[in-house]
């Protein structure tokens, strides 16, 4: 058995509130770790107490904390849409109509294409730090190309989504109904082997109520889970339809009431906010601080993608939060790790403690409030992944 001991950090986030400081991100200072032949922790405590390993690891005083857990992507897609943000920084409004041209690009590209690109976005999110990830379908918008998305991003994680109900491709503009039925039917079940997760974009331009209720109960006779898009465009049912239907999260959550944070309470739905896609797209932020005063277990994550959020770097995420979404730096790591594993119902990742995964961040920083005191650098020095590292 061999074991690896990481010792001298400054301050180490732990994320359990049982350890060190007892606040929710369990900060010990002077701290040591020690991380087992599974890839998981083994040991959490003060370096002046931490016991021998095969291996040491010294980190200088750094601060450590759990990898972050980027529970939002649509990291398998074609293509880029350049000319879409230049457009729509020259003043045209964000309509989400754009996705069509991703699948496009998409649906063209081989499977090499879809796999080298996914492998270079998934490198850019590790070297920042990210150790967990979700992914999406929803290029696809056909039976083959859905299936095809999640058989590619099964390579890269388990936690795959399927988002048929992402848009209304061309072919079926004047027939909704039978472009549901494909979704509900064949669509799912190429998809569903290939999935954890049930999504749609419940939103006033995409899917309505009743449409939404179709795809999501399909999905979860089909064994899935549910989480929804949803209250990013305007006010809508998605926040109340994510508390009814059991969705384990609802994301993006721009626009919503009282009534919509107390259900999301109340039902146990993690509200995941996106601030890379509303800083993207010049749209209003939602107020991350109503939901953490009404009880709501707030994540964030990049909603990498290429239209409306192209964006890697979850440290850049956990600045808009403080600055744009009123949250404190504490309170947005918390979101950015422990929330993004809730999000995703793991107890095996966003935390530093017994048995829980060795996936964590060293930075190249005394405390992790400088994650968002420092935006736009990438503060990163190694990033390991089960008991690996590589970078610094």
């Amino acid at each position: 058995m061999t074991t690896t001991l990481i010792t001298n950090i400054g301050e180490l986030v732990t994320c359990d509130p049982t350890c060190g400081d007892g606040s929710p991100l369990g900060i010990l200072r002077d701290a040591a770790l020690v991380i087992d032949d599974a890839g998981t922790i083994a040991w959490v405590g003060s370096a002046s107490e931490d016991p021998a390993a095969d291996e040491c690891v010294d980190v200088g005083g750094r601060c450590v904390v759990p990898g972050f857990v980027d529970s939002h992507t649509h990291l398998v897609f074609a293509g880029d849409r350049a000319a879409e943000f230049s457009a729509r920084m020259a003043g045209e409004p964000y309509t989400g109509g754009g996705i069509v041209t991703t699948m496009a690009a998409t649906r063209g590209a081989s499977d090499e294409e879809l796999r080298a690109t996914a492998a270079l976005r998934m490198r850019e999110l590790h070297v920042f730090g990210t150790t967990t990830v979700e992914i999406k379908s929803g290029y696809g918008l056909d039976v083959d190309n859905e299936a095809r998305i999640l058989r590619i991003a099964r390579e890269f994680t388990p936690e795959t989504t399927f988002l048929g109900a992402h848009a209304v491709p061309p072919e079926y503009t004047n027939d909704r109904t039978a472009y549901l039925d494909l979704v509900t039917g064949p669509m799912l079940s190429a998809c569903a082997p290939l999935a954890r997760w049930v999504d749609v974009f419940c939103d006033p331009r995409a899917f309505d109520a009743e449409e939404t209720r179709a795809v999501v109960r399909a999905g979860v006779a089909a064994g899935l889970t549910p989480r929804l898009h949803g209250n990013q465009l305007g006010h809508g049912p998605g926040a109340a339809l994510a508390a009814e239907l059991g969705a384990a999260s609802l994301d993006h959550g721009t626009y919503l009431t009282d009534e919509d944070r107390a259900a999301l309470h109340d039902a146990g739905v993690v509200a995941t906010l996106l601030p890379g896609a509303d800083f993207s797209t010049r749209s209003p932020y939602p107020d991350a601080r109503l939901l953490v005063d009404a009880g709501v277990t707030v994540a964030l994550a990049t909603d990498c993608n290429p239209g409306s959020s192209y964006v890697t770097s979850m440290p850049f995420v956990i600045a808009l939060a403080v600055r744009e979404l009123h949250m404190t730096p504490a309170e947005a790591l918390h979101a950015a790790t422990a929330g993004g594993a809730a999000a995703l119902r793991r107890s095996d990742v966003g935390k530093l403690a017994l048995g829980y995964s060795a996936n964590l961040a060293v930075l190249g920083a005394p405390s992790h409030t400088h994650l968002a005191y420092r935006p736009g650098s990438n503060l990163i020095v190694q990033t390991w992944i089960e008991g690996e590292s590589f970078g610094g």
